[in-house]
């Protein structure tokens, strides 16, 4: 058994609750000024003043402690969930960045043969361990950041070897390193090659070949579908999601993206655990999400900047009382980039969200985005260390100092496995 006390936090600014946080509850933020966590092994013990954690700990003759961290000056929030990335893959593709920077839209660049197709072909030529690296590294990269818990998907591979390698090699990172993943199986992210002109008969071999083998090899948690002009329709995604939850898969989607063709709708009626993208949701829809409650509307601010495409209604969304995460959408095509202050940037600036919105959506209701909020997502008795030191005493100061990373240390299931105090 290991111990942490934390004393003297300038701030200590966290949503509550175990679930997503819905509308105007999205802004409600508890702050605690001077304050302390008592942290044992993973799990948060206490929380609140440093002089009543304190007091309370001498009168349970709790008087020695494993580490103590004096955080004068610096706020402390929850570790940020990014719940939507495709972060393992091979290959980059720089050029077709520039070709959409001068005007080529995402669907012109797929037909003539970039896109998903380009990394795919680099990925399924990657072996375990060259998969293995850049994963680390890129994950890396986040926890700097404050990221603590990723999702990360298949999906480059699309043939059953790549995609089952793309699986295993996040099963071994979840081990390996600190930062938590949640695993989805996306081979539904694209039509492959081998079978182009033939998007059902590459959903039956999905439902009847290699969902069953992620299954009895507990690979993936979740399973998403592009839901989209080009790709997988209304009733292509419906039938493959259908199929994942009866094998007892979690759900999730890409939806409403490039086209509208109803995706939050079916995502809202099948209880996904979550719709993401939703820069063209209708106002039918966003009803829909408001009603069910039960899927969040995962946004991802980066993608729509990177592709120049408008914002997805966030503001709309809060307002009809649904519960929005905010994730990165890291991938080598359409948002290569895991930057948190760019998230932050632009869901205030660009989509109208509140600070406090903003922290909401990129921790508790990310974590509900991933079904794990009543374990992560906010700084509460019972639930996992995950801490995000910043280097200013308000945690407004991550929009205010706007574009940098303010983050000094991180905490990780009550370990700490970052600092710059430089």
């Amino acid at each position: 058994m290991t111990s942490l006390l934390i004393v003297h936090i300038d701030q200590i600014a966290t949503p509550t609750g175990k679930s997503q946080r819905h509308g105007v509850e999205m802004n409600e933020i508890s702050l605690v000024q001077d304050g302390a966590i008592y942290v044992v092994d993973d799990l948060i013990i206490s929380v609140g003043k440093t002089s009543e954690i304190l007091a309370d700990l001498r009168k349970k003759n709790i008087t020695a402690f494993d580490e103590v961290i004096d955080a004068t000056g610096q706020a402390v929030v929850p570790g940020f969930v990014d719940s939507h990335t495709h972060f393992l893959f091979a290959g980059y593709r720089v050029e077709e960045f520039y070709e959409r920077v001068s005007g080529s839209s995402y669907m012109e660049i797929m037909e003539n043969g970039g896109g998903i197709q380009a990394t795919v072909e680099a990925t399924r030529e990657a072996g375990f361990e060259e998969l293995k690296k850049l994963g680390w590294r890129r994950l890396n990269e986040m926890i700097i950041q404050g990221v603590t818990t990723v999702e990360g998907k298949s999906g480059y591979g699309l043939d059953k070897e790549t995609e089952i390698r793309q699986l295993r090699v996040l099963q071994e990172l979840a081990v390996s390193q600190p930062v938590d993943l949640a695993i989805t199986y996306l081979g539904a992210h694209a039509v492959p090659l081998e079978f182009k002109n033939d998007s059902e008969g590459y959903l039956n071999y999905m439902i009847d070949e290699i969902l069953p083998q992620i299954k009895a090899e507990k690979l993936a948690e979740f399973v998403d579908v592009f839901c989209d002009e080009g790709v997988f329709d209304y009733q292509q995604s419906q039938k493959l999601l259908e199929a994942a939850k009866e094998l007892g898969f979690k759900v999730k989607m890409h939806a409403d993206e490039i086209a509208n063709l109803n995706g939050a709708e079916l995502a809202a009626s099948i209880e996904a655990t979550s719709a993401d993208h939703l820069i063209n949701i209708s106002s039918e829809e966003i009803k829909k999400l408001s009603e069910k409650q039960k899927t969040v509307a995962t946004l991802l601010p980066c993608t729509a900047f990177c592709l120049q495409e408008n914002f997805a209604p966030a503001r709309e969304l809060i307002d009809n009382n649904c519960a929005v995460a905010l994730a990165s959408d890291y991938n080598p095509g359409s948002s290569f980039t895991c930057s948190i202050p760019l998230i932050i940037a632009l869901a205030s600036f660009k989509m109208k969200m509140t600070m406090g919105e903003v922290l909401t959506g990129l921790t508790l209701n990310g974590a509900a985005a991933l079904d794990i909020a009543d374990k992560k997502g906010s700084i509460e008795v019972g639930k996992v260390a995950d801490l995000v030191f910043l280097k200013y005493p308000d945690y407004r100061y991550l929009m205010y100092n706007t574009g940098s990373n303010v983050v000094n240390r991180v905490i990780k299931s009550g370990k700490v496995v970052f600092e710059n105090l430089g």
